[in-house]
């Protein structure tokens, strides 16, 4: 990795400490950020629902809300349709459960990843429209579907998008189309996943019906509630926790630790997390939002729309069990896909960029190893599994690399496609991917130089064993929750003698760990997970670059140093 160390903040520290009461040591690392000022700082570190923004700043609210009004008022039919990965269930399931305690009875649609495939199609239009709806709301999907929602209009059902993907030059004939990315659009958080975007709905929606007096009648419903919701698809679709998305899954994690939903209690314990703990970011990445994205990954994603809607505990676990043997079949086929194409990526590994494909790769579950080759090598990649002569395709970038971009350039060889900066997905005719691959690699030859293909340690800040204590570990958490766009903090200690040990895996699987000894610091503990090979560079003075967390064995707290690289000291 290449270090990328802070400039000096030191003469400002101790007055950006001063002035908001906090620790020196994450002072510097909010001044390192660039959070310079004690307003910017304060700014940042707010996590009060009132420093929300006004929902009706989003271009679209009123109209939106004008229209699920009127659909409540007179009892018409809304459908919700969803995306099948976490975000789209999470939306549709937090719409949906609003929308049932103000009295309405929103049908619900999420479609098939293989045999429908993302977004709208004409087919679930038709069919929509002939079942009696008149308002159709899409979720994490529809600012593209031009000729959909076109055909949805025609059979007269009105269509309210709720998306946050790149817009297009065209954009749908919608009543109402609400995507901070939208030109003209004022919300400040631009980066809201569709949950995001669905719950400052909610909120405008329970604004204009009390401004109405419909709740002198009807109790108002809690919005904190749903909030647990809104942080699993935020953490799970890997949007910046800045703005207005740190402030929603903060108090979403509290709400994802009160665990008072039946699916979620149910999904905390098949995952195995503790019932009383606070529940973190990186459990909901890792633990909770894989589980739900493996039914639709794999089968049908209205298993995790029903688990998080039920109101039962008994269907609740029995739901919870199925995705959780679901993300264990998942688990096994990624595992195999994975091999497969870190074989054909050391092929190609002249490339700045990655085209693989196979015949037979789940479509389920490739995003998930593109995400895997990208770790490995750190280029741009694009898996496309094959069935039948047609590719499906899941693309993972790196910084510096805007994959939308990238394959806008390569938009003719394409069936569809659609994305953001860091992922993308696309469908192709198998006969075109050879030159698909070529048109792929000049483009990342043409935009990423041999610097932008090594990876990068960001460093924070640089400490010593003094700045190590308990006091200084459980200061940084004020900075969290952390996630993209506000990474954990990465600190580096210079020139430690260490005794190493090598840890096997307890499974026998995998890589061996790398268990460090500090001379300076014997209270620390020190691990690298898969370091085990690096053993022959621990044999003078290295430099740590680590994150810093707190772990209790046997009854004792000891701060604790995660390795995120090594290497000897200068």
């Amino acid at each position: 990795m290449r270090w990328l160390l802070p400039e000096s903040v030191d003469q400002q520290v101790a007055s950006l400490a001063g002035e908001l009461g906090l620790h020196p040591l994450p002072a510097r690392i909010l001044l390192h950020r660039g959070y310079k000022t004690p307003e910017a700082a304060s700014a940042f570190l707010s996590d009060k629902l009132a420093d929300l923004p006004d929902p009706f700043r989003m271009k679209g609210m009123a109209p939106a809300v004008e229209r699920l009004t009127r659909a409540l008022r007179q009892g018409e039919k809304i459908t919700l349709y969803g995306d099948y990965d976490v975000d789209g269930v999470c939306s549709t399931s937090l719409l949906a459960l609003f929308l049932r305690e103000l009295g309405a009875r929103p049908a619900t649609y999420i479609p098939h990843r293989i045999g429908e495939g993302y977004g709208l199609n004409i087919q679930a239009v038709e069919r929509i429209a002939s079942e009696g709806t008149r308002v159709l709301v899409t979720l994490d999907c529809g600012v593209s579907a031009v000729a959909e929602i076109s055909r949805a209009r025609d059979l007269g059902v009105d269509v309210v998008v709720v998306d946050h993907h790149t817009v297009p030059a065209t954009l749908p004939p919608a009543v109402a189309l609400l995507n901070p990315h939208q030109p003209g659009c004022d919300y400040p958080t631009k980066t809201l996943c569709a949950a995001g975007v669905a719950f400052n709905l909610c909120m405008g929606l329970r604004k204009r019906l009390r401004e109405d007096g419909f709740f002198a009648t009807r109790k108002e419903p809690n919005l904190k509630a749903l909030m647990d919701l809104v942080a699993m698809a935020t953490v799970a679709d890997v949007v910046p926790l800045t703005g207005a998305n740190r402030i929603l899954v903060a108090h979403g994690l509290q709400e994802l630790t009160a665990a008072r939903r039946p699916g979620v209690r149910a999904l905390k314990e098949v995952a195995g997390m503790e019932p009383e703990a606070p529940v973190t970011a990186g459990q909901v990445g890792f633990r909770l939002g894989p589980r739900i994205n493996a039914a639709g990954r794999l089968h049908d994603a209205s298993l995790g729309l029903q688990l998080l809607t039920s109101e039962s505990t008994e269907e609740a676990r029995r739901l919870a069990g199925v995705l959780d043997s679901a993300n264990s079949e998942r688990q096994g086929i990624e595992s195999t896909i994975l091999t497969e194409a870190l074989k054909q990526a050391e092929t190609r590994k002249d490339s700045r960029g990655f085209v693989l494909y196979s015949e037979g790769w789940h479509p389920g579950v490739i995003g998930i190893v593109a995400s895997r080759v990208v770790e490995r090598f750190h280029r741009p990649t694009v898996m496309v599994g094959v069935t039948d002569g047609v590719g499906k395709g899941s693309a993972r970038s790196i910084e510096g690399f805007h994959l939308f971009d990238a394959l806008n350039g390569c938009s003719d060889l394409f069936v569809r496609f659609g994305g953001h900066k860091y992922a993308a997905g696309l469908t192709i005719e198998a006969d075109r991917l050879p030159a698909f691959r070529e048109a792929f690699e000049r483009i990342a030859t043409e935009r990423l130089t041999p610097e932008d293909l090594v990876p990068r340690c960001k460093v924070d800040a640089v400490v010593t064993p003094r700045d190590l204590d308990e006091r200084a570990v459980e200061a940084l958490q004020k900075l969290g929750p952390f996630g993209q766009g506000n990474p954990e903090p990465v600190l580096v200690l210079r020139r430690q003698m260490a005794r190493p040990r090598v840890l096997t895996p307890k499974t026998g699987y995998g890589s061996a760990h790398l268990k460090l000894a500090l001379v300076d610091a014997p209270e620390v503990d020190a691990i690298g997970f898969g370091m085990g090979d690096r053993l022959s560079l621990v044999e003078g003075p290295v430099d740590l670059a680590f994150q810093v967390g707190m772990d209790t064995f046997r009854g004792q707290r000891r701060v604790s140093l995660r390795l995120k690289d090594l290497r000897i000291a200068a």
